[in-house]
C-alpha cells in the first residue's frame, strides 16, 4: 500500500512565470530519462521482484521507486507553477489576463509564439506527461528484465543520465523557480546512483570500469553545493511505516561517489515542506468549483452522512 503526506518532497522556489523554462523540464518530467520514468520502472521492478532471499535489493528499488513518485509531484508542480499567469509573462499584473476577452483582449495570445501550445491549448497551464518536443510519455520506456544484475546496471544508467540531463537543464534557466527543483532532483539522482551502484558492489560488479557515475561539476552551482553540504547526497529513505525495510543492509558504508561521505539510510522520508493549491485561472476556464458547485457538493455530502447515521448509527 501506498500512502500520501500532503507536503511537496522540497520547497520550490518564487519566481516570474517563464514558459520556455516549464517546457524545458517537461523532458525532466515525462523524457525516456525523465521522473515519470524512474517512477514506473522501479515500482515495475519491485512489483514483479523474485526471490525472498534477496528482499534487501526489492526494498532498496522500491524505496528509491516509491520516492520517485514525490519527484513526479515536484517537478509537475514545479512547471505548473511556471506556466500559472504566464499569459501576463514580462507583462504588468494591470494586465487583464482574468478577463477573457475583456476589450479585444486576447489572454492566451502567449499560447501561439511561446513553448509548447498544449500548456495552454490541452493543459490548462499546467504539466502533462510528456517530453520536451511533446512526445507521449511511453510505457516502453520501462526496463523490468528479471535479472537483478541487468536491472541494477540499467538503473545507474538512467540515474546517470537522468542527472547529466538535469545539469544540462539547469544551464538553460536562470528561473529561481526552476533552479530550486532541478538542484534538488540533481543531488537526488546522485543519492540513486550511489544506491545501484552499492547494490551492484555487494554482487560482485565492478560497475566503475563500465559505467562511470558522470562528472558534471554539479557542485559548482550554489543551489546544489548548499545540498550537497547537507548530505542529501547520500541519504536514503524507506518510506515504509511498518519498518519492515532492509534496504540499509545495502546502502551503507563509504559513498560510491568518493566524497568521503558514508551512506545513510536511517531515516523514513524526508521532512517535506507545506503545499498549496494554484489560484484559479478564468482565462483557461478553470475556476474550481463555484457557488451552485459548491451547495451541490454540501448537500450531497449531507445525504451520504445521514445514510451513514441511518445504517450504521450516528458518528462520533
Amino acid at each position: 500500500m501506498y500512502f500520501h503526506v500532503q507536503q511537496l518532497i522540497n520547497e520550490i522556489d518564487q519566481d516570474e512565470p517563464d514558459p520556455d523554462a516549464a517546457n524545458a523540464l517537461q523532458e525532466g518530467l515525462g523524457g525516456q530519462f525523465g521522473e515519470m520514468r524512474t517512477m514506473m520502472q522501479y515500482l515495475f521492478q519491485s512489483i514483479n521482484f523474485r526471490g525472498p532471499s534477496a528482499k534487501p535489493y526489492k526494498d532498496l528499488i522500491q524505496g528509491i521507486g516509491t520516492e520517485e513518485i514525490s519527484h513526479v509531484e515536484l517537478i509537475g508542480t514545479t512547471i505548473a507553477r511556471l506556466l500559472d499567469g504566464s499569459p501576463r509573462y514580462k507583462g504588468k499584473p494591470t494586465d487583464p489576463v482574468d478577463a477573457p476577452g475583456a476589450g479585444g483582449a486576447t489572454p492566451l495570445k502567449i499560447a501561439t509564439s511561446e513553448s509548447n501550445i498544449h500548456h495552454y491549448l490541452v493543459g490548462a497551464q499546467g504539466a502533462m506527461p510528456v517530453d520536451a518536443a511533446g512526445n507521449p510519455w511511453m510505457g516502453s520506456y520501462v526496463y523490468n528484465s528479471g535479472n537483478l544484475v541487468l536491472d541494477l546496471l540499467y538503473n545507474l544508467m538512467l540515474e546517470s543520465t537522468g542527472r547529466l540531463q538535469k545539469c544540462r537543464l539547469y544551464e538553460m534557466t536562470s528561473n529561481k523557480t526552476a533552479r530550486s527543483t532541478i538542484s534538488y532532483l540533481i543531488v537526488r539522482d546522485q543519492a540513486h546512483e550511489n544506491a545501484y551502484a552499492k547494490a551492484l558492489e555487494t554482487l560482485g560488479v565492478n560497475w566503475r570500469t563500465a559505467l562511470p557515475i558522470p562528472k558534471t561539476n554539479a557542485e559548482k552551482f550554489p543551489e546544489v553545493a548548499r545540498l550537497l553540504e547537507l548530505g542529501l547526497q547520500s541519504k536514503q529513505y524507506s518510506f515504509d511505516l511498518s519498518n519492515l525495510s532492509e534496504a540499509g543492509k545495502i546502502f551503507q558504508g563509504l559513498s560510491p561517489s568518493n566524497d568521503g561521505t558514508q551512506l545513510d539510510a536511517s531515516e523514513q522520508a524526508p521532512a517535506g515542506v507545506p503545499m498549496t493549491i494554484a489560484a484559479e485561472r478564468p482565462e483557461e476556464f478553470s475556476p474550481g468549483a463555484d457557488d451552485d458547485l459548491r451547495a451541490l457538493i454540501e448537500a450531497t455530502a449531507a445525504m451520504e452522512m445521514a445514510d451513514i447515521e441511518r445504517t450504521f448509527g450516528e458518528m462520533s
